[in-house]
C-alpha cells in the first residue's frame, strides 16, 4: 500500500478532513492533498506529525494489524538464514568468523567473492 493511501484511509476513518490535518499538522491543505494522492512522499517529521494527529503509533502508518511484522532478511525462512538447519548453522558460523577478522582480511575476502561471482556469471 502506498503511504498516501494509508494516510487518507486513517484520516477518513477518524472523520477528519484535509483542513483538520492542515490545522493540526501545520501543512498547507494543498500539500496534504498531494501527499494523499501520491504526488509527494512525506518526510519522517511529517509522518510523525500525522501519527500524532491521528493518535496512533507511527509503525501503523506502515503495517496492517496491531503490531509490526518481524522483518525478514533476503533468504530468511522461519527466522533463519538458509533453507535447512545445517545451512543456517554454517551461516551463523561464517558470521562469527567474519566478526573476528580484521578489516583488511574482510576486504580481501569480499574481493575474492566478487571475482568468483563474475567468473560464474561469465561462464
Amino acid at each position: 500500500m502506498l503511504i498516501g493511501q494509508k494516510l487518507r484511509e486513517l484520516r477518513e476513518a477518524r472523520n477528519l478532513s484535509q483542513s483538520d490535518i492542515q490545522k493540526s499538522v501545520g501543512l498547507l491543505r494543498n500539500y496534504v492533498s498531494r501527499i494523499e494522492c501520491g504526488h509527494i512522499i512525506p518526510g519522517v517529521e511529517t509522518l510523525e506529525k500525522y501519527a500524532r494527529v491521528l493518535d496512533i503509533p507511527m509503525y501503523q502508518l506502515f503495517y496492517e494489524g496491531d503490531s509490526p511484522e518481524k522483518l525478514k532478511l533476503p533468504g530468511e525462512k522461519a527466522g533463519k538464514w538458509g533453507v535447512t538447519e545445517s545451512e543456517s548453522a554454517e551461516f551463523r558460523a561464517f558470521v562469527r568468523l567474519l566478526a573476528r577478522m580484521n578489516q583488511r582480511d574482510r576486504e580481501i575476502l569480499v574481493s575474492v567473492a566478487h571475482r568468483l561471482a563474475i567468473r560464474k556469471r561469465n561462464s
